[in-house]
């Protein structure tokens, strides 16, 4: 009650007071620009909706008012039957002996819609109140034939705006009809305010009683043409025709009145009732189209063509609303604001959504027009409609949807396109024809932000993996494109699973369009990937791009190759030289130094050589630094130690654990004579062999000549030269086994280097897979093993002959070194001048064996 007061209707909270009622209502506002001596307009609202209202309140209680209640309870009868779309249309009342209340449409007062025009152009202006002049006519004619009844208030104050722009008939308060023994109008007429100033001539002369003599309309026209003046010439006085003499209005006093509409405006003045033009023979006269005076000011007036196409759209045949259209569309920038936004759109949109018309040319007509609507109102006015058409299955409508989608996409929210919109776009994945297959695709990226994770993640990808595959080419390439631009909004592990395949399905495409997308689309989301993904799946997975046929991908491939390239290097520029403690062996094959500068290479050449140098340098550190230091047993046959990585080839080249004993002396192996196996000195050297003198010549020079030019510095490397080292012996050796022999697991598994943290039993595990030797070696005698010049310090044991015959012995035996010194802590030229020394006497001992052939060869006599 309280709010209601504060409203300012002491009528309203009186009446709730003492009756206790519930309105249908909430008054807001009162309207200050509307000037009636009787009514009170006020802006509400109606309780079911919310929706927008007007609230008109007459109250009794004041003695100015009291004379006035017969005529205001004369207007609520009359506005609650008389219903016409250009009359003020009544939705409800409360009324009590001395208060009512008439709830209707939202309007306005026509004074301050004729206020805002006046600033307008003239033309403009003109075709306004021409076309609201239209409206006010038709309803006089309905009143005036149809009802047969006399409005008897026409006049300013009696004409409102609704919300769609259009004017609306309302002041019912005198209408009566001749039949009526209640009427109003010819006992109380001259109760209306201002009563006598808007009457007809012979009103004036003989009373109000005297129109039940004429025609209805007759009282009507006269007052039809005062108003045609007052809109007109707002500011100017009524003409002089409308006091007596009641002179003919003369040219000079046309004003602002258009001069089409002056002739017509002359016959509503009319003196004499009988000759008076009436609203409905005005209306059908401006309508024509005849060359008669005052035609066509109706039939010409922009609005006036464009509310008739409206109404009548459905039943035109197609060439009428192509026209339609077209008109529309030329003449929409002029339309008032509330007139397009609330008569002309929901026209369209009605005729749209229940067919009679293309797309095409509608949804233009309906973006343009929704442009002037206020942020406010643009939910309820034009997406409310779209939304709904999303569910049409005509495809005419939904492309024209999608084309237009940029325009109203930044206005939809979340749950819109989640519950609405996506159930029914997502259909366009599948439709038979490739436009909307097409257009489907390229709508998803301005809807992208407005999906929850499910659809994102989910559903989309599933139809996006659909369209990679069709056979549209450009669908295909604007697929990966999307897939590129959605990249970033993926979830973390949706972009690991989808992205280099998607894109990597694109470089593979047979259009070229295709690949060069797929590429720019790899380079796009470069953030996406971390350095080990772009190292292990960008980069494998886009690299023979480079040789691609076309030299449009070829040369966006090497653009991403740079790219990608660049940006590990920052990546490992931030690493640290080494994942392993310093404590720790350095991995077998990553050298401590480099052979160039930055440790690069700029040749295959020099690749290949720095390879190999970094294999034999960190073999030799191996070696030093861990074998040199243990014993083999002499009992098993030959064990091999080897990282875990290597794969494990035969039983009886695996020993057990007990096999090796540390030791600071010398290792030795003993085998029994004869047993063949990889023993060292465990074969004879057949007296056919012809080329191993010069084989061992070739890898004594090259060893010497290596040693001599060393480009790792002094690092032990392996001694070729060492006199006790029979290379000839591995000629015969039974062949290794290979891995495709024995089953063993890829040596490049994830275990591939061994660490100092490795013990020895941990090598020596055997595998359930591994076969059996193929020449098991037989228990033997322990015998003297020679000694390698790996090993420091060792001593030299007696030489072995190599006649067939152990009686030959003492005739051919190989001249012996005495003792075998280490090249190890020796400079860089002393260990040249050993090389050198021990060449020499390489050479004399080809020479003595040489020599001892030949003697076998040839028997003494």
């Amino acid at each position: 009650m309280d709010y209601l007061r504060t409203l300012g209707s002491a009528a309203v909270s009186s009446l709730v007071q003492k009756s206790g009622l519930t309105l249908p209502f909430s008054l807001g506002t009162k309207v200050t620009s509307y000037d009636n001596q009787s009514w009170t307009l006020y802006d509400a609202t109606k309780r079911d909706d919310g929706s927008l209202v007007s609230v008109f309140e007459f109250d009794a209680n004041t003695s100015a008012k009291k004379n006035y209640l017969p005529l205001a309870k004369n207007a609520l009868r009359k506005l609650r039957t008389v219903r016409h779309p250009d009359v003020l249309r009544f939705m409800d009342t409360v009324e009590t002996d001395t208060t009512i209340h008439i709830m209707t449409e939202r309007v306005r007062p026509l004074a301050s819609a004729i206020s805002a025009w006046s600033s307008k152009g003239a033309q403009e202006r003109e075709e306004y109140l021409v076309w609201g002049l239209h409206r006010v006519s038709v309803a006089l004619t309905f009143v005036n034939d149809s009802c047969a009844s006399t409005h008897g208030n026409v006049r300013v104050s009696s004409i409102f705006i609704s919300a769609t722009g259009e004017w609306k008939l309302g002041g019912f308060d005198a209408l009566s009809s001749p039949k009526d023994d209640a009427a109003v109008l010819y006992t109380l007429g001259s109760v209306i305010p201002d009563a006598m100033s808007y009457a007809s001539p012979e009103v004036k002369k003989n009373g109000w009683s005297v129109l039940k003599e004429y025609d209805p309309a007759a009282a009507d026209a006269y007052a039809l043409g005062l108003l045609i003046h007052c809109i007109f010439n707002p500011s100017a006085p009524l003409p002089a025709t409308a006091q007596p003499p009641h002179t003919p209005p003369t040219a000079s006093s046309r004003g602002a009145i258009p001069t089409a509409l002056f002739p017509s405006f002359k016959k509503l003045l009319n003196p004499n009732p009988k000759a008076r033009l009436t609203p409905k023979n005005f209306l059908e006269l401006c309508m024509s189209q005849t060359a008669g005076e005052g035609s066509g000011v109706f039939a010409n007036n922009r609005l006036v063509k464009v509310c008739s196409g409206l109404d009548n759209f459905n039943l035109g045949n197609e060439s009428e609303k192509v026209a339609f259209l077209r008109m529309l569309k030329e003449s929409a920038s002029s339309f008032p604001q509330e007139f397009a936004s609330q008569r002309v759109l929901p026209s369209l949109i009605s005729a749209l959504e229940f067919g009679g018309a293309s797309a095409a040319a509608i949804l233009p007509l309906v973006m343009q027009l929704g442009k002037g609507v206020s942020p406010e109102d643009y939910s309820s006015v034009i997406l409310v409609h779209l939304v709904k058409l999303y569910a049409s299955p005509d495809r005419g409508t939904r492309m024209a949807l999608l084309d237009h989608l940029p325009e109203y996409a930044d206005k939809l929210d979340k749950k819109t396109v989640v519950d609405k919109i996506w159930p029914n776009l997502q259909t366009g994945f599948l439709d038979t024809v490739a436009v909307i297959r097409e257009a489907t695709v390229k709508s998803i990226i301005l809807l992208s932000d407005k999906l929850n994770e499910r659809i994102l993640n989910n559903d989309l990808l599933r139809h996006l993996a659909k369209m990679q595959a069709d056979p549209e080419p450009s669908i295909r390439t604007n697929t990966c494109i999307l897939i590129g631009r959605l990249g970033p909004s993926l979830g973390y592990n949706t972009k690991r699973k989808v992205l280099v395949p998607a894109f990597t399905r694109a470089l593979k495409d047979t259009f070229v369009h295709a690949r060069v997308a797929g590429l720019m689309a790899l380079m796009a989301t470069i953030e996406c990937f971390d350095a080990e993904d772009l190292a292990s799946k960008v980069i494998p997975n886009m690299s023979f791009t480079t040789v691609d046929k076309e030299k449009l991908v070829r040369d966006q491939a090497f653009k991403a190759m740079d790219l990608f390239v660049k940006r590990l290097e920052e990546y490992a520029s931030s690493m640290p030289e080494t994942a392993a403690p310093e404590s720790e062996a350095i991995p077998l094959g990553l050298p401590p130094s480099s052979p160039g500068a930055n440790g690069l290479v700029n040749s295959a050449a020099g690749a290949a050589g720095a390879l190999a140098g970094w294999a034999i340098s960190s073999i030799g550190k191996k070696l030093a630094a861990a074998d040199l230091q243990s014993t083999m047993d002499t009992n098993a046959g030959v064990g091999i130690d080897r990282p875990t990585s290597a794969p494990v080839t035969s039983d009886a080249l695996r020993p057990s654990a007990s096999s090796y004993t540390s030791t600071t002396s010398s290792s030795q192996l003993g085998t029994k004579t004869g047993v063949k196996g990889m023993q060292l000195g465990a074969h004879k050297v057949p007296t056919s062999s012809s080329g191993t003198a010069f084989t061992a010549d070739w890898v004594e020079e090259a060893a010497a000549e290596a040693a001599q030019s060393n480009p790792w510095g002094s690092d032990d490397l392996m001694d070729v030269n060492a006199d006790q080292d029979d290379w000839s012996a591995f000629e015969a050796a039974p062949a290794v086994p290979t891995n495709g022999q024995n089953g063993t697991q890829d040596p490049w598994g994830d275990d591939g280097f061994t660490t100092s943290n490795h013990t020895v039993d941990d090598f020596l595990k055997p595998a359930s897979n591994v076969s059996k030797p193929i020449h098991a070696p037989k228990p033997a005698a322990p015998k003297p093993f020679k000694s390698s010049p790996l090993v420091a310090n060792r001593t030299m044991a007696p030489a072995r002959s190599i006649t067939p015959s152990e009686s030959d012995a003492g005739e051919h035996t190989v001249p012996q070194k005495a003792t075998i010194v280490s090249t190890a802590g020796m400079t860089k030229e002393e260990k040249a001048a050993e090389m050198a020394r021990r060449k020499e006497e390489r050479r004399q001992r080809i020479a003595a064996l040489k020599e001892a052939k030949k003697g076998v060869a040839t028997p003494t006599p």
